[in-house]
């Protein structure tokens, strides 16, 4: 894909959403499940739409909500539903629909006690919390209103189950069925409060998340060593759901921290446009993150966010953003060296992550497992800390605590954030610095992800690909040693394909949300060698396709 012509610079009034209509056609406008487009459909991180395209209005919220409701009654979770909502738009008014549905349905509901907004790692944390004092008479668990780092026309919503951490395919699907049910059935079976009514309910509990969460953030991250050590930080929350707890982790731990964009605005018209164009608040991207790359000079480690701050973005005075696959092998390398954790943990990297993991995996001796894309896949594992650690390409991770027990099952961006930090105070050297320092012992890697149309039934194709399919037995001139179509961490299907030779690999595999593939490939030898493996796993998919008469 091209770089647009206005990537990195500011939102134009062309580019400004009309909130106001956005909201009008959240509450008026009426999806017909019928089109597969305006159905409920959980990604790998849950239902996401635009109201606009009839694909996240009320009906789909209260759908949801209702059948949520009916999943925790036939799993006998009694316990309260912790429910946040980040800054997009479309967050607000699916708020206030959720908790109309879900008082309705007698579920005991806890929202943050100014009603403002939420992370998606303290939900996790609240719900984990919860169940370790509480046990499995009051199971609780979690709903997250929020499209991630999706443009501001979009909207989005999540279920954690009691685990803490992204609910599994077979819940979600279980989930998302009903839902369309009730939405085929003119939402006749949903019941609903009115919202007025709902607020002043004894079944609606608010609490300050913002201290329960910062108050326990030593557990995870070395904030003393923060402080003493006087590493300035700059925060750019990209106008995300965290924007209050930033201040409070400073003032609490006494550490040097300036927000340096204090702006909640649902347009998001102070983002500088991404690489297509559009508004995102992608904080792994440099056209997003122009604004705090800019200032990188003016602080020790500069972070930023996504809107429910489960992704983190690192800056440094050094090397500026970092990518994100390389912060994870020097998060992963820092930690597994610096805690005192059972020398069996795992690190957890999906299939899609830098090679570069394996390597330092094998360098300090630790267990490795590799798992499909999707968060999900870590989460029994950090749940009884036989994961230390479970990392994704795309900037979001999570590891234990400083003791070994869990600390999140769902991705932290605040801890990964503050760990560059811990990182700078501890060893001398910024994470860009010690990045340098393993790809001078393990070789660096160049890594690229691009991207196709494909059919609804190429995709289909795709997914079901096995190594019988792969006829060419080398790729970009070396031996191919491995074709995959399961994951060797936990033998789960991969819905797609991953090829590795010796210095290099290549998966390819459908979007979950999107008309389009993926290929996502690495090489140890340099961007020549990259584009040639990209350039053959092109035509091996092609292949697929036309072997199947596509």
């Amino acid at each position: 894909m091209s770089v647009h012509a206005h990537a990195g610079k500011p939102v134009r009034p062309e580019d400004r959403i009309n909130i106001g209509q956005l909201v009008s056609d959240y509450f008026l406008q009426t999806p017909d499940v019928g089109i597969i487009g305006q159905q409920v459909s959980f990604g790998t991180s849950g239902h996401r739409g635009c109201a606009t395209k009839l694909s996240f209005n009320e009906h789909h919220i209260v759908a949801i909500c209702q059948a949520v409701a009916e999943y925790r009654a036939s799993q006998n979770i009694t316990g309260p539903l912790f429910l946040g909502k980040d800054t997009h738009a479309l967050s607000e008014p699916a708020f206030a629909s959720a908790i109309s549905v879900l008082i309705a349905n007698g579920v005991n509901v806890v929202i943050q006690s100014d009603e403002g907004f939420t992370p998606t790692p303290v939900i996790s944390r609240l719900i984990i919390c919860h169940n370790n004092s509480h046990g499995e008479n009051s199971l609780a668990d979690g709903l997250i209103i929020t499209p991630s780092h999706n443009p501001p026309t979009d909207g989005g919503i999540k279920y954690n189950p009691p685990h803490g951490g992204p609910a599994e395919g077979s819940i979600t699907k279980q989930i998302e069925q009903r839902a369309n049910e009730l939405i085929q059935g003119n939402l006749v079976a949903v019941k609903q409060t009115p919202y007025t009514q709902a607020l002043k309910s004894n079944l609606l509990t608010k609490q300050d998340f913002i201290q329960h969460y910062v108050n326990q953030l030593e557990q995870v991250v070395d904030m003393q060593a923060i402080a003493k050590a006087g590493v300035t930080i700059g925060v750019d929350p990209l106008g995300g759901s965290g924007i209050a707890y930033w201040p409070v982790i400073a003032e609490k731990y006494g550490i040097k921290l300036k927000i340096v964009n204090p702006v909640v605005d649902a347009s998001f018209a102070f983002m500088p446009l991404d690489k297509d164009g559009k508004i995102r608040m992608d904080c792994s991207s440099p056209y997003a993150m122009a604004g705090l790359i800019a200032m990188k000079d003016d602080f020790d480690i500069s972070v930023g966010n996504d809107p429910d701050f489960d992704r983190h973005g690192i800056v440094t005075k050094s090397g500026g953003l970092m990518n994100p696959n390389h912060y994870l092998a020097v998060a992963i390398h820092y930690l597994m060296t610096n805690r005192a954790w059972p020398k069996q943990s795992k690190i957890g990297k999906t299939l899609v992550s830098s090679s570069l993991i394996d390597r330092v995996a094998n360098k300090i001796h630790r267990p490795l497992s590799e798992v499909p894309v999707g968060f999900k896949w870590f989460v029994d594992g950090l749940s009884d800390s036989s994961y230390a650690f479970g990392g994704e390409e795309s900037a979001g991770a999570a590891f234990i605590a400083r003791d070994g027990s869990t600390w999140t099952t769902d991705k932290d961006g605040f801890i990964m954030a503050l760990l560059a930090a811990e990182i700078l105070a501890v060893t001398g050297k910024d994470p860009h610095q010690h990045y340098l320092e393993l790809v001078g012992e393990l070789g660096e890697p160049c890594y690229g992800r691009v991207e196709a149309v494909a059919t609804f039934e190429q995709k289909k194709v795709l997914t079901a690909l096995s190594s019988s399919d792969i006829t060419v037995n080398s790729l970009a001139g070396e031996q191919i040693n491995q074709i995959l179509s399961h994951a060797p961490g936990n033998n789960a299907a991969i819905g797609g394909i991953k090829v590795t030779t010796e210095n290099g690999w290549f998966a390819a595999r459908p979007s979950g949300t999107e008309e389009i593939y993926k290929i996502y490939a690495e090489s140890f030898v340099d961007e020549q060698h990259l584009q040639a493996i990209i350039s053959e796993a092109q035509a091996i998919v092609s292949a697929a396709f036309k072997a199947a008469g596509l």
